[in-house]
């Protein structure tokens, strides 16, 4: 079997299980089988296809079929241009989280605030971009927090992210320049008919329960506390959530709201801005 034949095959049956980008998944699985980069594939197709590699690109195609996402068979994901561990223990990052990281990078900062962290994308990819920049990242998962740590090494970065394990900000202190975060926010009522890939995700990355707003609830609570003045909060929103998030935000007492859309057009950032005047509220678990 050829490249050209083996894509034609991925294809072919990706397409009939319904997946919607059949052709880009095959090509992703089939350079994970053969262990090359996808951009070179296209350029392979009269190449024969090893048969360890062939089977190992039919039991991929298989679990794809089976709706488990192309990062999950792959262990790994790109996101800003870099490649990151994925397990089932953290989220598999979005591309429409780099709307975050396009919204943060209007923000340099000098110390900065990852809540969630989950596989460490968000404060990885800040301190890459900014090599002058130290962070601290938390998770209340410590198998989470490993994947990170693996991350940042990956990176380089590692000697200058703490990692913590903590219920949002639990026991941090501050003052940070930037605070961010890709919190749960699906809905209890939304969960009930999420897409099968979802599935693989952790249920707690997903959503906090209830309205799907606790987390922002939280996690602006503590942000006038722990921002420097003048720093910002910025925080991953689901599609129609900008009004509402926009409200818990404010009245945090943080000003400046604004809400960015992804490229599809959705709610998909809210950031705000904590004034030169400190605003310091009692939190639980901080000192």
């Amino acid at each position: 079997m050829t490249v050209a034949e083996a894509l034609a095959l991925g294809r072919a049956r990706l397409a009939a299980a319904g997946i919607e980008g059949a052709a880009r998944d095959a090509r992703w699985l089939l350079a994970g089988a053969m262990a090359t980069e996808p951009g070179r594939i296209g350029t392979m197709g009269p190449d024969p296809v090893p048969d360890e590699a062939a089977g190992r690109y039919a039991a991929m195609l298989e679990r794809r079929a089976g709706r488990e996402p192309v990062a999950r068979i792959l262990g790994e994901r790109l996101f800003w241009g870099r490649r990151f561990r994925v397990t089932p223990d953290v989220l598999d990052p979005r591309p429409e989280t780099e709307c975050l990281i396009a919204v943060a990078l209007e923000h340099p900062a000098r110390r900065l605030l990852d809540l969630g962290t989950g596989s460490g994308i968000i404060a990885i990819t800040l301190l890459a971009e900014w090599p002058e920049a130290a962070g601290v990242a938390t998770d209340i998962s410590a198998a989470a927090l490993a994947v990170a740590r693996d991350n940042a090494e990956r990176h380089g970065v590692a000697d200058r992210l703490v990692l913590r394990q903590a219920d949002w900000c639990a026991g941090l202190e501050g003052p940070f320049d930037l605070i961010l975060s890709n919190p749960p926010y699906l809905s209890a009522a939304e969960m009930a008919s999420i897409a099968p890939e979802l599935h693989h995700d952790p249920a707690m990355a997903l959503s906090p329960g209830g309205d799907g707003l606790g987390a922002y609830r939280a996690i602006a609570g503590a942000a006038p506390a722990l921002l420097a003045p003048g720093g910002h909060l910025c925080v991953e929103i689901g599609a129609g959530q900008g009004e509402a998030v926009s409200g818990v935000l404010r009245a945090s007492g943080l000003d400046e709201v604004r809400v960015s859309p992804d490229l599809d057009g959705r709610d998909r950032v809210a950031s705000a801005r904590l004034g030169a005047r400190p605003i310091r509220r009692p939190a639980d678990g901080m000192h």
